[in-house]
């Protein structure tokens, strides 16, 4: 370690990075420092001086503050609590919520700059009803860590401390009256509350067994598996089914060709291709957890060229794309939406994706700056990015959710 681990420092704080965390300097030394804004001048605790090109730090004090600052949505994470106990999952909780969108904005067009050599202009667009709310009260699912005491609560921000808290104001409702913060559980690891479309909400404990959960979106119902993947903003679903019916070019997309659902989950945009272009239409979603590819085999069924098979996505497009005896015309008109963990898709399975030379592809995308890599290796087979539109599925934090279209 250096020597000023632990030390105090005034920073002025010029932008945003990825990540949730504000840029510094201090002596011409990167500092990035977290519950800033940028324009801010802030007294700062160093966290982590090992490293010659970067220090990080986290605001303890603010010296001037951001027009854009108010006070934290979340006591438990505000900044005069010290921040080895400052609960995290509400980073940009301080920042004024159409501001919150603006930095993200910023953030999403440079990686497209940086990583894409793109100038894209998009507004991160904010969930219906979640400015009369205050961007509180959306999140569906929250998980609950458990301290060697048994007590519950979430992890402290960049930490596995567990902090005790006495409300979850990001929490819908029903799952913030369900969350069980004041009761122990010792022994357990960590506590999983969600509140489904139906049948209220719920904990599971532990590893417990599964139970089958109904998510609607619309008029539509999806059954899943209660630790089973499925968007954490009560209007998420919804939000992406509209994203993805708008970026799918109808003028390209043929119901009868080899259509492509990868990382598809239980079959939510798979379903929402299915209802933007009728029964006719030919789609394929899949899934490597193979407890979500039965959950979309059912969720899928009344189309009846609709299926859900489980692979590992980069494998099985390998195959796919090389399968002899399959009709290469169907190949390449294709659409292919993929949804792919926050890692990206990665060079390998876009090469794939491209070999087919599919008529367009849709790509949803939690990570801006892995879509933006990914953007890039699209570009290098060929195809250009022809649509974008960004969503603010995760109000108080930094994630963002972003949709893009791409084509030759």
């Amino acid at each position: 370690m250096g020597d000023m681990q632990g030390k105090d420092v005034e920073l002025d704080v010029t932008g945003i990075a990825h990540g949730g965390i504000s840029v510094a300097r201090l002596d011409g030394r990167v500092v990035f420092v977290t519950d800033a804004i940028p324009g801010e001048r802030v007294v700062a605790r160093v966290t982590d001086d090992r490293k010659k090109a970067f220090w990080r730090a986290d605001a303890v004090e603010v010296v001037e503050a951001s027009p854009h600052r108010q006070e934290h949505v979340w006591g438990a994470a505000s900044i005069d609590r010290d921040p080895a106990v400052r609960a995290g999952g509400a980073e940009f909780g301080h920042i004024e919520l159409s501001h919150q969108r603006a930095l993200k904005k910023q953030v999403l067009t440079e990686a497209m700059q940086r990583f894409a050599k793109l100038d894209v202009d998009v507004e991160v667009e904010p969930v219906a009803g979640d400015v009369e709310a205050k961007g509180l009260g959306w999140r569906t699912r929250v998980s609950l860590h458990v301290d060697g005491d048994g007590r519950v609560g979430p992890y402290a921000a960049r930490s596995h401390t567990v902090v005790t808290v006495d409300d979850l104001p990001l929490a819908t409702a029903a799952l913030a009256e369900a969350a069980p913060l004041d009761q122990l559980f010792v022994g357990e690891e960590r506590v999983d509350v969600l509140e489904a479309s139906e049948g209220g909400a719920r904990l599971i404990i532990g590893d417990q067994a599964r139970t089958t959960i109904v998510e609607r979106v619309g008029d539509r119902e999806f059954r899943l598996d209660d630790a089973g993947f499925w968007q954490v903003h009560h209007g998420a679903a919804t939000t992406l089914t509209e994203a993805v019916q708008d970026l799918v070019d109808p003028a390209l997309f043929d119901p009868r060709a080899a259509n492509l659902d990868l990382y598809g989950g239980v079959g939510l945009l798979a379903a929402a291709i299915g209802d933007r272009f009728g029964q006719a239409t030919r789609i394929t979603s899949v899934e490597s957890d193979s407890r979500a590819t039965d959950h979309a085999s059912e969720n899928l069924q009344e189309w009846i060229g609709a299926s859900a098979v489980t692979g590992r996505v980069e494998r099985w497009i390998r195959e796919h794309s090389k399968a002899t005896g399959i009709d290469r015309s169907r190949l390449a008109a294709s659409t292919i939406l993929l949804d792919p963990p926050r890692s990206g898709a990665g060079r390998a399975v876009v090469d794939e994706i491209t070999s087919i030379e599919p008529a367009q592809v849709v790509y949803v995308a939690c990570d801006p700056v892995a879509l933006a890599r990914d953007v890039a290796f699209f570009a290098e087979r060929g195809y250009h990015l022809e649509a974008i539109r960004a969503f603010d599925l995760f109000p108080h934090t930094h994630h963002l959710e972003t949709v893009v279209r791409l084509i030759r």
